[in-house]
């Protein structure tokens, strides 16, 4: 009545399937980890948070094994828009870093956290009262 199925299934384990690497659950959390902190060292570069930076570029190297690639670039993004990103960034690598129990890690992102979280309720310089060249 029906024509049998001459292909594998996709649900039939492959013939060699150690052929290829597997990574372990704690080797995935690094390279996430790695991942986030790399994401906050930019908006922290771009803020020119350097010491911050430097902690932060630390802990990448210490999860990739090779210090991170370090950029200037600058965008037109207001500091509040990057405070509100490195804020959301040091969050997901306080979860990761909670994750694989990694107490330097959650240490730094909660202080970055604060750090975001107090510039962000900062209000905005006021704007020195302009004079008039020979005004009162």
């Amino acid at each position: 009545m029906y024509e049998p199925i001459r292909t594998k299934s996709v649900h039939t384990p492959a013939d060699h399937a150690d052929d290829f690497p597997h990574r372990s659950r704690e080797e995935e959390l690094d390279i996430q980890l790695a991942g986030h902190l790399a994401a906050l060292l930019a908006v922290t570069d771009e803020l020119d948070l350097g010491a911050a930076g430097d902690r932060i570029a630390e802990q990448v190297a210490r999860l990739r094994g090779a210090p991170p690639a370090r950029h200037a670039g600058r965008t037109d993004a207001p500091a509040l828009a990057l405070h509100r990103r490195a804020h959301a960034l040091a969050g997901r690598a306080l979860v990761v870093a909670a994750s694989r129990a990694d107490t330097a890690v959650a240490i730094l992102a909660a202080e970055r956290m604060d750090a975001h979280t107090a510039a962000i309720a900062a209000p905005a310089p006021a704007a020195a009262p302009s004079r008039l060249v020979g005004a009162l």
